[in-house]
């Protein structure tokens, strides 16, 4: 996968998670302010991430939806900050509002992480990304837990994401798929999903999962860490491209240890 002048051809790498939102369900992610964004960036950078993900929106169950407008004001000038302090780092940004995906790809955003995988509103997202060649991350959402057969339908969802990418003329080199655990999922729908995670492959692009420290993991989100660093084991086993975590020291060690286990580079 091309994401702004780096290539992903093989391996697990990590997407940092960085919010911009006084809300986000795990507490220690949240930032404010541009000393302290660029210093969780630093740290995140130094740890090993290759990405960073900024979220203005909370999307924890629950969460009370904001406007474009407010996403674009927490926001703020963080993209051309971060673009500024760390050169060539490559910033995703976490939004389904095709307004905020304008406003982070005029300020240099790398790639648009789409938790609606194009369907929020009605093709304006995908024509924004095409329109500036960019990257993307398209996940698997619905309205209500209903399913037929979960891997199936997940795999119908993301097909047609990926259909309404081709006519905005995205290339396809810049796509990246998310199974979205989480999201419109119970607890069982989740791990059946993860146990699985690798035949999304079969839709033939990269895959992206997002685990990291999630309820179903059960316990106070704090004790969460080591079931997430098992998903990342399991990421990598599966040939997940990217890992979406908050703990990106941990992580790392995991991907390290993993590729020297099975002498990859």
């Amino acid at each position: 996968m091309i994401i702004g002048n780096k290539t992903f051809e093989s391996g697990t790498h990590i997407m940092a998670i960085v919010n911009v939102t006084p809300d986000s369900f795990f507490e220690n992610s949240r930032v404010k302010g541009n000393t302290e964004v660029l210093s969780r960036v630093e740290k995140a950078l130094n740890e090993g991430a290759e990405i960073i993900d900024i979220g203005a929106q909370s999307t924890r169950p629950g969460h009370i939806p904001v406007t474009a407008a407010e996403e674009i004001k927490r926001l703020s000038t963080y993209i051309q900050d971060i673009k500024k302090a760390f050169p060539g780092t490559l910033i995703s940004v976490d939004t389904y509002y095709s307004e905020v995906a304008k406003y982070s790809l005029d300020n240099g955003a790398d790639l648009i992480n789409d938790i609606w995988g194009l369907q929020y509103d009605n093709g304006e997202m995908a024509n924004i990304i095409g329109k500036y060649n960019a990257a993307c991350c398209l996940m698997h959402n619905a309205l209500k837990d209903e399913y037929t057969a979960l891997l199936d339908d997940i795999c119908a969802f993301l097909k047609k994401s990926l259909d309404i990418a081709k006519k905005a003329k995205i290339d396809p080199n810049k796509i990246c798929l998310d199974g979205g655990i989480g999201f419109a999922k119970n607890i069982d729908e989740n791990w059946e999903l993860l146990k699985n995670y690798d035949k999304l492959n079969t839709l033939g692009y990269p895959l992206l999962l997002g685990t990291s420290r999630k309820r179903m993991f059960g316990g106070d989100v704090q004790d969460r860490l080591k079931p997430t660093l098992e998903s990342t084991y399991l990421a990598c086993q599966m040939d997940v491209r990217f890992v979406r975590v908050h703990d990106v020291k941990e992580n790392k060690e995991v991907i390290d240890n993993f590729n020297a286990n099975n002498n990859r580079n």
